[in-house]
């Protein structure tokens, strides 16, 4: 077995169901196996998900475990030579998997990789590729000088700012979104701590990787999308809660002395702030949600004739929907919405028209074969989805 697919769900049905079917086009080629950990979801992804994709191993918990603990199970219940901790609201191109065994193979110091990121926009994720969280690094990006010198090599280090995003680097910590890691490394250094229960054990588990002697490698030469928010939108207080609190943790195992405290002190205020900003901004978004929700507009389509039918009929009535064959075709100015229909395209190519033109649309994906679309304008929160069965 070459590689375990690890994915850890929780009220996520239709994005892992997009996830699910560019994963089997991912693995062709490779001996995979799919191990999805579920934290009891209530949305009825289980029933919906396990006739649909009856090759992938479903672990059903009663509670919810957390990240950390859930992936861990997974990893106890695998047995690839390599293993991928990969998120649920992913979507991989056709090489993804392959460029990634391919640099492990050829880079045996390798401890882990990631790999280039975009968000459901086409806009990359600057947390493809991190430095440590140390105590200066940390505080540069709460007092907002990591923002102000955005390729500084000194202030924006929490990004490494300084490194070209289309470029292969070593860097010191990789995102658990798309996490690949040989299995010798992992028994050698340990799996995710389940002090974490969301967010930070990929900063740990990074740090222990690094500190076993492996290298950490960002790689652009493949890239995915990473919807973000579908498990915890970022203005919630419990995203405050958790993620500033997984990064106290981190700092009081590894960090000692007097900047750690000086950090513990400014992620205690930071939490107390952000808190206040979620429920000032939670209320302003009360206020003004029906102003700053868009109209649809004319939705254009990249697909077969049958897929335009299909996924017509799932708008409104009165939504225009143009059928364009292929991406050469012309997309009409007013078009807002552009559904990119896999099968007529790759998820490479996906992937790719996303990023040559980030923001161009309200970008919408549907696997073929899937009974969904889905898609994501705001990395912050949560995405939309438009179920086909009505």
């Amino acid at each position: 077995m070459q590689l375990s697919i690890i994915i850890v769900s929780y009220n996520v049905q239709y994005f892992l169901e997009q996830c699910l079917h560019s994963v089997r086009r991912a693995t062709a080629g490779l001996e995979a196996e799919v191990i999805v950990v579920d934290n009891a979801s209530t949305d009825g992804s289980m029933e919906y998900l396990q006739p649909r994709f009856p090759r992938v191993v479903f672990l059903l918990q009663k509670e919810n475990m957390g990240f950390a603990r859930a992936c861990n199970l997974g990893w106890k219940n695998s047995s690839g030579k390599n293993v991928l901790f990969l998120n649920p609201d992913t979507i991989l191109a056709e090489d993804t998997l392959h460029v990634c065994l391919n640099f492990l193979g050829q880079h045996p110091l390798a401890g882990a990789v990631g790999v280039h990121m975009i968000d459901g926009a086409g806009v990359f994720l600057k947390e493809s590729k991190r430095g440590f969280p140390h105590p200066m690094t940390s505080l540069f990006k709460l007092t907002g000088l990591a923002s102000l010198f955005p390729q500084s090599p000194l202030f924006a280090r929490y990004y490494l700012g300084h490194l070209v995003e289309n470029g292969n680097h070593e860097v010191d910590v990789l995102a658990g979104a798309f996490m690949m890691i040989p299995r010798g490394v992992v028994q050698k250094v340990g799996a995710f701590d389940e002090a974490f229960f969301m967010y930070g054990e990929d900063i740990d588990l990074s740090y222990r990787i690094q500190k076993a002697g492996f290298k950490n490698y960002y790689l652009a030469e493949t890239s995915i999308i990473h919807f973000k928010g579908e498990s915890t939108r970022k203005a919630s207080l419990d995203y405050v809660r958790r993620f500033y609190g997984a990064m106290i943790i981190f700092v009081r195992k590894h960090y000692q002395g007097l900047g750690a405290s000086l950090l513990r002190l400014a992620l205690g205020a930071a939490i107390g702030a952000s808190a206040f900003l979620s429920i000032l901004g939670r209320h302003l978004w009360k206020k003004e949600s029906k102003k700053l929700q868009p109209p649809t507009g004319a939705v254009a389509v990249v697909g077969t004739e049958d897929q335009v039918r299909q996924l017509a009929a799932a708008f409104d009535k009165t939504t225009p929907v143009q059928h364009l064959e292929n991406l050469a075709a012309t997309t009409p100015q007013q078009a807002q919405t552009l559904v990119l229909c896999e099968g007529v395209l790759s998820f490479k190519e996906i992937i790719a028209a996303m990023r040559r033109h980030p923001k161009a649309f309200r970008y919408r994906i549907h696997a073929a074969g899937s009974g969904s679309i889905v898609g994501s304008d705001n990395s912050s929160d949560r995405g939309t989805i438009i179920n086909l069965a009505g």
